[in-house]
C-alpha cells in the first residue's frame, strides 16, 4: 500500500503541474491559457450527430462465457468516440453475458478522476495508461502482465513500436522486453489538416503532401489567409492556431532540437541554438508574424473550436480526430492532410503516440477484462468498426498493419470510410520516410512528465506575447525542469 500512497502522490503533482497561472499580462502571474478548457468544453458536442447502429458491429464475434463477470471500463473520448465504444461494449455483453459500467470523462478531467480511484484503492477493472506511465503504474503494483493471457501471433501483428511501448522489463520501459501490460487502445500520430474552402477563397494552391513548406514558405501562406472578413478593422479568420503542449514539438523536432539530454537525465534547452530557435519562430507566429490568435483571443475561443467554425486555415488533425472532422454538423468544409513545416533538418516531424487498455491487477475478473481489451484493440472486426469501415466514423488508424496497409487504405480510395485527403501523411509519419518522422516524445522515456508540466506553468506565455524571448523563457525554466526530473529519476531509482 505505500507504493501505491507514493504513486497517487506523484499523480497529484503531475495533475496540477498541468494547471496553468491565472491573471493577466499585467500581473505578476501569467497570462491565462484556457485553450485546453475551451476545447475541452467543446469535446461535448464535437460529432454527437454521429450514429452507430448495431448491424456495425454484426461481425464482432466474442468467445467465452463470462455471466458471473462485473466489469468497469474509465477512459476518456469524445462523444463520437463514445458512441462507436459504448456499441462495441453492448455487443460484448450481449455475447458473453458480462455486466460493464462504462465510465468516460474528458482527457483534462482523467488523470484527477483516474488519481481519485487510486487513492480510494478502489480500481477500475480497465483503464487507459500511456506509454510514460507504465513503468510507474507497474512498480506501484496497478497493472495486470498480459502475457498469460494473449496469443502472440496477435501482438507480433502489431504496429512494432506501439507493442514494444507497453512492455517493462523491471528497469526500462519501451525497449520491446519485458512483460506486456496494455493492449494499444490505438497508434495515432499528431498530422496537419488544412481548409480546403479558405484556400478556395484565397485563390492559393493546396499544401504538396509530398514537399512540406519551409518555414519560410509557411508564413507567407498564412499571411495570406489571415484577413479581415467583415472589414470592421479585427482579424477574424487566420492562418494557424497552435495548442503548445501539442504543437510544439513538430517545430522543435524538425529545427533539430530537444528538452533531454542522450540518457534523459538531464534539461538542455537553455542555449540551445536548435530549441530557442523553434520556441521563438513558435512565438513569432503569433506576436510577429500575427497569423494566429492573440493569447487573449485565444482565451476567449480556442483554436480548435476557431477551426471548427471555419476562422482557420490550418490546424492539428490526430487520427481520432477524423470521424468528426468527416461530420459535415460538426465540422462543414473540405479539407486535407498535409505536412507540418520544416525547420533545419528539412523533414517534417510530429509526435507520434498511444494510450493502451490497461486491466488493474486487482481485478476479480481477468479472463473477461482481457477479453474485451482484445476485442476493442487486436479483433479485427472491432477494428473494421473503430477504423470506420462498418460505421463511417473513423477513429483511428487500424492497429493491425497487415489490416491498415491493405484493406483500410483501400476502403478510404473507394469511399467506404470517409476521410479528408492525403491519408499517405499519416502513414508517412507512422512509418517515416526521407521526408516525414514521427517521433514518440521525451515525456514516454522518462519516468513522469513532471519536468514538461513545469516548461507548461513557468509562463511561457509571455513569449507569445512578445514580452520575453524564447531564450530568456528558456534559462528561466531549465532549473524547475531539472528540479522535476531529478526527483521522477530518485522516484525511479526507489522504486526498483
Amino acid at each position: 500500500m505505500k507504493k501505491k500512497l507514493v504513486s497517487a502522490l506523484m499523480a497529484a503533482t503531475m495533475v496540477t503541474g498541468l494547471l496553468a497561472g491565472c491573471g493577466s499580462s499585467e500581473t505578476t502571474e501569467a497570462p491565462a491559457q484556457t485553450e485546453t478548457a475551451t476545447e475541452e468544453k467543446t469535446e461535448e458536442k464535437v460529432g454527437a450527430e454521429i450514429e452507430v447502429k448495431a448491424e456495425a458491429v454484426e461481425n464482432v464475434q466474442v468467445e467465452g462465457d463470462f455471466a458471473d463477470a462485473d466489469l468497469t471500463v474509465f477512459i476518456f473520448a469524445q462523444e463520437h468516440e463514445k458512441a462507436v465504444y459504448q456499441t462495441l461494449i453492448d455487443k460484448f455483453t450481449e455475447s458473453t453475458g458480462a455486466k460493464v459500467t462504462f465510465e468516460v470523462t474528458t482527457s483534462d478531467e482523467y488523470g484527477q478522476k483516474l488519481l481519485a480511484y487510486k487513492a480510494a484503492d478502489d480500481m477500475p477493472d480497465i483503464f487507459y495508461v500511456g506509454p510514460e506511465a507504465v513503468a510507474s503504474n507497474v512498480d506501484d503494483d496497478y497493472l495486470l502482465p498480459l502475457d498469460d493471457y494473449m496469443d502472440t501471433a496477435v501482438v507480433d501483428n502489431l504496429w512494432g513500436s506501439v507493442g514494444n511501448a507497453y512492455r517493462y522489463d523491471g528497469k526500462v520501459a519501451g525497449s520491446g522486453s519485458g512483460s506486456l501490460y496494455c493492449l494499444p487502445k490505438d497508434f495515432s500520430t499528431f498530422a496537419f489538416a488544412y481548409n480546403k474552402d479558405l484556400f478556395d477563397a484565397a485563390g492559393l494552391e493546396y499544401p504538396d503532401p509530398e514537399n512540406p513548406y519551409t518555414w519560410e514558405e509557411f508564413v507567407e501562406v498564412c499571411e495570406k489567409l489571415t484577413i479581415d472578413k467583415d472589414g470592421d478593422g479585427e482579424v477574424d479568420q487566420w492562418g494557424v492556431a497552435n495548442a503548445l503542449q501539442w504543437a510544439l514539438d513538430s517545430f522543435i523536432y524538425t529545427n533539430g532540437g530537444h528538452f533531454l539530454n542522450e540518457d534523459y537525465t538531464k534539461v538542455v534547452i537553455d542555449g540551445q541554438e536548435e530549441f530557442v530557435d523553434a520556441l521563438q519562430f513558435f512565438a513569432d507566429l503569433t506576436c510577429k508574424y500575427h497569423v494566429t490568435p492573440t493569447v487573449e483571443q485565444d482565451t476567449a475561443l480556442g483554436g480548435y473550436q476557431r477551426w471548427l467554425d471555419g476562422q482557420i486555415g490550418f490546424y492539428a488533425c490526430g487520427t481520432w480526430d477524423v470521424g468528426a472532422f468527416m461530420d459535415k454538423n460538426t465540422f462543414p468544409y473540405q479539407w486535407g492532410l498535409c505536412g507540418w513545416p520544416t525547420g533545419k533538418t528539412g523533414v517534417s516531424m510530429t509526435r507520434n503516440g498511444s494510450v493502451g487498455f490497461a486491466v488493474s491487477k486487482d481485478t476479480e475478473y481477468p479472463e473477461a477484462a482481457v477479453a474485451l481489451i482484445t476485442m476493442l484493440s487486436t479483433d479485427l472486426e472491432g477494428q473494421r468498426v473503430l477504423s470506420g469501415e462498418t460505421t463511417g466514423a473513423s477513429l483511428q488508424i487500424p492497429n493491425i498493419m497487415d489490416y491498415a496497409k491493405g484493406d483500410f487504405k483501400d476502403r478510404i480510395a473507394d469511399g467506404t470510410i470517409p476521410y479528408g485527403d492525403n491519408v499517405d501523411v499519416i502513414f508517412n509519419y507512422i512509418e517515416g520516410t526521407d521526408k516525414y518522422q514521427g517521433i514518440f516524445v521525451e515525456t514516454n522515456y522518462t519516468y513522469n512528465a513532471d519536468w514538461w508540466n513545469e516548461f507548461l506553468s513557468g509562463g511561457y506565455e509571455y513569449v507569445l506575447t512578445g514580452e520575453k524571448t524564447a531564450a530568456e523563457y528558456c534559462a528561466e525554466v531549465q532549473p524547475a525542469m531539472q528540479a522535476a526530473l531529478d526527483a521522477a529519476n530518485e522516484m525511479k531509482a526507489a522504486a526498483q
